[in-house]
Protein backbone atom coordinates (compact mmCIF):
# COMPACT_ATOMS: atom_id res chain seq x y z
CA UNK A 1 0.00 0.00 0.00
CA UNK A 2 1.25 3.47 -0.86
CA UNK A 3 0.90 6.93 1.09
CA UNK A 4 2.81 6.29 4.05
CA UNK A 5 1.64 2.92 4.66
CA UNK A 6 4.46 0.38 5.15
CA UNK A 7 4.90 -3.15 3.62
CA UNK A 8 3.54 -6.02 5.05
CA UNK A 9 5.88 -8.32 7.33
CA UNK A 10 3.29 -11.02 7.30
CA UNK A 11 2.01 -12.75 10.16
CA UNK A 12 4.90 -13.22 12.34
CA UNK A 13 3.55 -10.45 15.26
CA UNK A 14 1.61 -13.17 16.62
CA UNK A 15 4.13 -14.25 18.28
CA UNK A 16 3.77 -11.02 20.74
CA UNK A 17 6.74 -9.36 19.78
CA UNK A 18 6.81 -5.29 19.93
CA UNK A 19 7.67 -4.50 16.46
CA UNK A 20 9.02 -1.40 14.99
CA UNK A 21 7.75 1.20 17.05
CA UNK A 22 7.48 5.42 15.40
CA UNK A 23 10.23 7.34 17.17
CA UNK A 24 8.10 10.39 16.94
CA UNK A 25 3.76 9.84 16.43
CA UNK A 26 2.70 12.01 14.12
CA UNK A 27 -0.94 13.65 14.43
CA UNK A 28 -2.23 11.27 11.62
CA UNK A 29 -0.41 7.81 12.66
CA UNK A 30 -2.62 9.40 16.57
CA UNK A 31 -5.85 9.66 14.61
CA UNK A 32 -5.98 6.73 12.61
CA UNK A 33 -5.72 4.78 16.10
CA UNK A 34 -8.10 6.32 18.02
CA UNK A 35 -10.20 5.66 14.94
CA UNK A 36 -9.20 1.80 15.33
CA UNK A 37 -9.92 2.06 18.89
CA UNK A 38 -13.58 3.13 18.67
CA UNK A 39 -13.91 0.87 15.76
CA UNK A 40 -12.80 -2.17 17.79
CA UNK A 41 -14.56 -1.14 20.91
CA UNK A 42 -17.81 -0.50 18.97
CA UNK A 43 -17.49 -3.91 17.78
CA UNK A 44 -17.37 -5.39 21.27
CA UNK A 45 -13.37 -6.75 20.86
CA UNK A 46 -10.67 -6.92 23.26
CA UNK A 47 -7.30 -6.19 21.67
CA UNK A 48 -6.27 -9.67 22.09
CA UNK A 49 -9.91 -10.66 20.50
CA UNK A 50 -8.94 -8.63 17.78
CA UNK A 51 -5.43 -9.40 17.46
CA UNK A 52 -6.80 -13.00 16.34
CA UNK A 53 -8.92 -11.48 14.02
CA UNK A 54 -6.28 -9.44 11.87
CA UNK A 55 -3.47 -12.01 12.87
CA UNK A 56 -1.32 -9.87 14.50
CA UNK A 57 -0.58 -9.69 18.54
CA UNK A 58 -1.98 -7.48 20.91
CA UNK A 59 0.50 -5.17 21.78
CA UNK A 60 1.02 -4.88 17.94
CA UNK A 61 -2.79 -3.71 17.96
CA UNK A 62 -2.11 -1.26 21.15
CA UNK A 63 0.70 0.23 19.59
CA UNK A 64 -1.43 1.23 16.32
CA UNK A 65 -4.06 2.70 18.20
CA UNK A 66 -1.82 4.73 20.55
CA UNK A 67 0.22 6.01 17.57
CA UNK A 68 3.21 4.10 17.74
CA UNK A 69 3.00 1.99 14.80
CA UNK A 70 2.52 3.05 10.93
CA UNK A 71 0.22 -0.02 10.13
CA UNK A 72 1.29 -2.12 7.27
CA UNK A 73 -1.32 -3.06 4.30
CA UNK A 74 -2.32 -6.41 5.62
CA UNK A 75 -3.22 -4.54 9.57
CA UNK A 76 -5.75 -2.27 6.83
CA UNK A 77 -7.11 -4.81 5.59
CA UNK A 78 -8.06 -6.96 8.27
CA UNK A 79 -8.71 -4.29 10.88
CA UNK A 80 -11.36 -3.14 8.29
CA UNK A 81 -12.87 -6.77 7.12
CA UNK A 82 -13.32 -7.02 11.31
CA UNK A 83 -14.92 -3.35 11.94
CA UNK A 84 -17.27 -4.28 9.15
CA UNK A 85 -15.75 -3.09 5.95
CA UNK A 86 -17.21 0.61 6.21
CA UNK A 87 -13.72 2.12 4.01
CA UNK A 88 -13.18 4.54 6.95
CA UNK A 89 -9.69 2.48 7.75
CA UNK A 90 -8.92 2.46 4.17
CA UNK A 91 -9.87 5.91 3.50
CA UNK A 92 -7.72 6.85 6.65
CA UNK A 93 -4.42 5.45 6.26
CA UNK A 94 -4.22 7.22 2.53
CA UNK A 95 -3.33 10.35 4.72
CA UNK A 96 -1.43 8.77 7.01
CA UNK A 97 2.60 10.05 7.41
CA UNK A 98 5.24 9.49 9.85
CA UNK A 99 6.30 11.96 12.74
CA UNK A 100 8.50 15.11 11.21
CA UNK A 101 11.82 13.88 12.76
CA UNK A 102 13.66 17.30 14.27
CA UNK A 103 10.68 18.96 15.19
CA UNK A 104 9.54 19.21 18.79
CA UNK A 105 5.80 18.11 18.68
CA UNK A 106 4.29 21.41 19.69
CA UNK A 107 5.85 23.54 17.17
CA UNK A 108 4.66 20.68 13.71
CA UNK A 109 1.29 22.43 13.62
CA UNK A 110 3.29 26.12 13.33
CA UNK A 111 6.08 24.65 11.02
CA UNK A 112 3.36 23.35 8.71
CA UNK A 113 1.53 26.73 8.67
CA UNK A 114 5.09 28.15 8.12
CA UNK A 115 4.90 26.62 4.70
CA UNK A 116 1.61 27.76 3.24
CA UNK A 117 1.68 31.63 4.87
CA UNK A 118 1.23 34.85 2.64
CA UNK A 119 3.63 36.49 4.97
CA UNK A 120 5.85 35.34 8.45
CA UNK A 121 6.69 37.90 11.23
CA UNK A 122 9.01 36.63 14.25
CA UNK A 123 10.65 38.50 17.45
CA UNK A 124 13.31 36.69 19.43
CA UNK A 125 15.05 37.45 21.91
CA UNK A 126 16.90 34.45 22.99
CA UNK A 127 18.50 33.00 20.37
CA UNK A 128 18.71 33.64 16.42
CA UNK A 129 15.90 32.42 14.76
CA UNK A 130 16.12 28.75 13.00
CA UNK A 131 15.07 30.33 9.81
CA UNK A 132 18.42 32.40 10.30
CA UNK A 133 20.77 29.99 11.93
CA UNK A 134 24.08 28.61 10.31
CA UNK A 135 24.74 24.74 10.80
CA UNK A 136 27.57 24.96 13.72
CA UNK A 137 25.11 27.83 15.41
CA UNK A 138 22.48 25.05 15.16
CA UNK A 139 24.71 22.27 16.01
CA UNK A 140 25.65 24.64 18.77
CA UNK A 141 22.47 24.95 20.36
CA UNK A 142 21.73 21.05 20.17
CA UNK A 143 24.79 19.99 21.95
CA UNK A 144 23.69 22.27 24.91
CA UNK A 145 20.07 20.48 25.24
CA UNK A 146 19.59 18.95 28.17
CA UNK A 147 19.24 15.71 28.33
CA UNK A 148 21.79 15.23 26.19
CA UNK A 149 20.85 13.96 22.66
CA UNK A 150 21.95 11.30 20.84
CA UNK A 151 24.11 11.58 17.76
CA UNK A 152 21.43 10.52 15.98
CA UNK A 153 18.91 12.68 17.51
CA UNK A 154 21.27 15.82 17.05
CA UNK A 155 22.04 14.90 13.45
CA UNK A 156 17.91 14.91 12.77
CA UNK A 157 17.55 17.94 14.90
CA UNK A 158 20.36 20.04 12.23
CA UNK A 159 18.58 18.80 9.06
CA UNK A 160 15.37 19.73 9.93
CA UNK A 161 16.52 22.89 11.42
CA UNK A 162 18.26 23.23 8.05
CA UNK A 163 15.62 21.44 5.49
CA UNK A 164 13.07 24.62 7.08
CA UNK A 165 15.04 27.37 5.72
CA UNK A 166 14.40 26.33 2.45
CA UNK A 167 11.70 28.42 2.45
CA UNK A 168 13.32 31.55 2.12
CA UNK A 169 14.88 30.69 -0.97
CA UNK A 170 11.65 28.63 -2.63
CA UNK A 171 9.19 31.55 -1.67
CA UNK A 172 10.96 35.09 -2.64
CA UNK A 173 7.32 36.43 -2.71
CA UNK A 174 6.56 35.92 0.37
CA UNK A 175 7.90 38.93 3.44
CA UNK A 176 9.98 37.23 6.25
CA UNK A 177 10.49 40.34 8.86
CA UNK A 178 12.24 39.79 12.22
CA UNK A 179 13.33 41.23 15.25
CA UNK A 180 16.10 40.34 16.82
CA UNK A 181 17.97 41.65 20.46
CA UNK A 182 21.64 43.15 19.93
CA UNK A 183 22.02 40.78 22.86
CA UNK A 184 21.51 37.42 20.60
CA UNK A 185 23.95 38.15 18.34
CA UNK A 186 26.93 38.92 20.99
CA UNK A 187 26.07 36.08 22.80
CA UNK A 188 29.03 33.69 21.47
CA UNK A 189 27.83 30.36 21.71
CA UNK A 190 29.80 27.44 20.08
CA UNK A 191 32.86 29.68 20.18
CA UNK A 192 34.32 32.97 17.87
CA UNK A 193 34.39 30.94 14.98
CA UNK A 194 30.84 29.44 14.91
CA UNK A 195 29.33 33.28 16.03
CA UNK A 196 31.43 34.66 13.02
CA UNK A 197 29.82 32.55 10.56
CA UNK A 198 26.60 32.75 11.90
CA UNK A 199 26.65 36.70 11.39
CA UNK A 200 28.08 36.00 7.82
CA UNK A 201 24.65 33.66 7.21
CA UNK A 202 22.26 36.38 8.82
CA UNK A 203 24.19 39.33 6.84
CA UNK A 204 23.99 36.90 3.65
CA UNK A 205 20.16 36.22 4.30
CA UNK A 206 18.67 39.54 5.09
CA UNK A 207 19.84 40.91 1.49
CA UNK A 208 17.57 39.29 -0.36
CA UNK A 209 14.71 41.31 -0.86
CA UNK A 210 11.73 39.20 0.97
CA UNK A 211 13.93 39.12 4.07
CA UNK A 212 13.87 41.95 6.41
CA UNK A 213 16.24 42.02 9.69
CA UNK A 214 15.47 44.71 12.21
CA UNK A 215 18.42 44.64 15.38
CA UNK A 216 16.72 45.71 18.65
CA UNK A 217 19.37 47.71 20.30
CA UNK A 218 20.21 47.20 23.97
CA UNK A 219 20.17 50.47 24.71
CA UNK A 220 16.87 51.02 23.93
CA UNK A 221 14.75 52.61 26.47
CA UNK A 222 11.49 51.73 24.98
CA UNK A 223 10.14 47.88 24.03
CA UNK A 224 6.93 46.82 23.18
CA UNK A 225 7.64 42.42 23.51
CA UNK A 226 8.72 42.61 27.18
CA UNK A 227 6.79 39.48 27.35
CA UNK A 228 9.27 37.14 25.23
CA UNK A 229 9.58 35.61 21.63
CA UNK A 230 6.63 35.95 19.23
CA UNK A 231 5.62 34.54 15.96
CA UNK A 232 2.80 35.88 13.60
CA UNK A 233 2.07 34.41 10.60
CA UNK A 234 -1.19 35.41 7.60
CA UNK A 235 -2.80 32.46 6.00
CA UNK A 236 -3.94 32.52 2.50
CA UNK A 237 -6.54 32.82 3.81
CA UNK A 238 -6.41 36.16 5.26
CA UNK A 239 -6.65 34.89 8.61
CA UNK A 240 -3.86 36.31 10.89
CA UNK A 241 -2.38 33.49 13.59
CA UNK A 242 -0.13 33.53 16.36
CA UNK A 243 2.68 31.49 18.17
CA UNK A 244 4.60 31.86 21.71
CA UNK A 245 6.97 29.28 22.63
CA UNK A 246 8.62 28.79 26.10
CA UNK A 247 10.47 25.77 28.40
CA UNK A 248 9.36 22.83 26.92
CA UNK A 249 6.34 23.81 25.27
CA UNK A 250 4.32 26.31 22.45
CA UNK A 251 1.07 27.49 21.87
CA UNK A 252 -0.60 28.27 18.93
CA UNK A 253 -2.48 31.66 19.26
CA UNK A 254 -6.17 31.76 17.05
CA UNK A 255 -8.04 34.09 19.02
CA UNK A 256 -8.97 37.22 16.76
CA UNK A 257 -8.44 39.69 19.93
CA UNK A 258 -5.30 38.17 21.24
CA UNK A 259 -3.70 38.16 17.66
CA UNK A 260 -4.77 41.87 16.95
CA UNK A 261 -3.00 42.63 20.38
CA UNK A 262 0.55 40.58 19.28
CA UNK A 263 0.44 42.64 15.98
CA UNK A 264 0.14 45.44 18.01
CA UNK A 265 3.25 44.95 19.95
CA UNK A 266 5.02 43.71 17.08
CA UNK A 267 4.07 46.93 14.54
CA UNK A 268 4.83 49.09 18.05
CA UNK A 269 8.09 47.08 18.10
CA UNK A 270 9.46 47.73 14.56
CA UNK A 271 9.50 51.21 15.12
CA UNK A 272 11.59 51.17 18.32
CA UNK A 273 14.13 48.99 16.69
CA UNK A 274 17.04 50.37 14.28
CA UNK A 275 16.04 50.27 10.53
CA UNK A 276 16.97 47.47 8.47
CA UNK A 277 20.03 49.41 6.82
CA UNK A 278 21.44 50.13 10.31
CA UNK A 279 20.79 46.78 11.72
CA UNK A 280 23.05 45.40 8.68
CA UNK A 281 25.61 47.94 9.78
CA UNK A 282 25.61 46.95 13.73
CA UNK A 283 26.24 43.05 12.53
CA UNK A 284 29.00 44.30 10.13
CA UNK A 285 30.36 45.91 13.08
CA UNK A 286 30.04 43.55 15.65
CA UNK A 287 31.62 41.41 13.49
CA UNK A 288 34.45 42.78 12.89
CA UNK A 289 35.21 43.14 16.78
CA UNK A 290 35.20 39.16 16.26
Amino acid sequence: MTNGVGESDGDDCLTGCEVEREPDPSDSLRTFGAVVQALREHAGYSRAEFGDLVRFSKHTVGSVELGRRMPDEAFVERAEEATGNTGALRKAARYLTRGEAGLAAWFRRWARLERVAVSLCTYECRLVPGLLQSEGYARALFENRIPLLTDEELEAQVAARLERQRMLDERPTVPFSFIIEESVFRRRLGGVEVLRDQLNLVLERTALRNVTLQVMPTNAEFHACMDGPLRLLETPQGRRLAYSEGQENGRLISDPKEVSLLCQRYDTLRSQALNPKDSRSLLERLRGEL
